[in-house]
């Protein structure tokens, strides 16, 4: 009977091990993104009052390689002026988020595809009642070259509303990991 008992419990454990080892195992071709965070802050040129007018900007710029393609997003948060909720929607003529995925290369990385997020407006526009808020772009897809590496880079671009001038120079962001 012992024995027994001490083979049912071999046998427990090395099911248990196995599972384990699958529950915790990350498949070869599953890759996650490559992320990185940096951040900036931009005065609103548009508002001269006595409130606080600067807008916090983190932007998470992600890249990752899987199954002969290249995927890039961003995620860009914010903390917006209390004041800019109670200005109402006409902070912004225009914004955008312009991700971009870029061949790694030595010197100036070439872009290799492109789009514009102009939602990012609405989002701003449309922050919580502290100024806060989130925007996450598409998604793009890019076939990669073999033996080529890529990165995610992207800026945002601001047209502030009654300043009487269209974007200002794009706020950049650090790029992705090379991937």
């Amino acid at each position: 009977m012992r024995k027994l008992k001490r083979s049912t419990t071999a046998a427990i454990l090395t099911v248990l091990a196995g599972a384990a080892a699958l529950a915790t195992a990350a498949p070869a071709s599953a890759a996650g993104y490559q992320c990185k965070t940096s951040s900036h802050s931009a005065d609103d040129a548009s508002y001269n009052g006595p409130e606080t007018d600067n807008w916090d900007f983190d932007v998470t710029l992600c890249a990752m390689r899987s199954g002969g393609y290249i995927y890039t997003n961003a995620t860009v948060y914010w903390d917006g002026p209390y004041a800019s909720r109670q200005r109402g929607t006409w902070t912004f003529d225009k914004a955008k988020f312009q991700l971009q995925t870029k061949k790694s290369v030595r010197g100036t990385d070439p872009v290799v595809k492109s789009s514009a997020y102009t939602g990012l407006e609405y989002a701003l526009e449309h922050s919580n009642s502290r100024g806060n808020g989130s925007y996450s772009t598409g998604t793009l897809k890019h076939r990669a070259g073999s033996g080529s590496r890529y990165l995610a880079d992207g800026y945002i671009q601001l047209d502030w509303s009654g300043d009487g001038k269209s974007y200002r120079s794009p706020i950049l962001f650090t790029a992705s990991p090379v991937v």
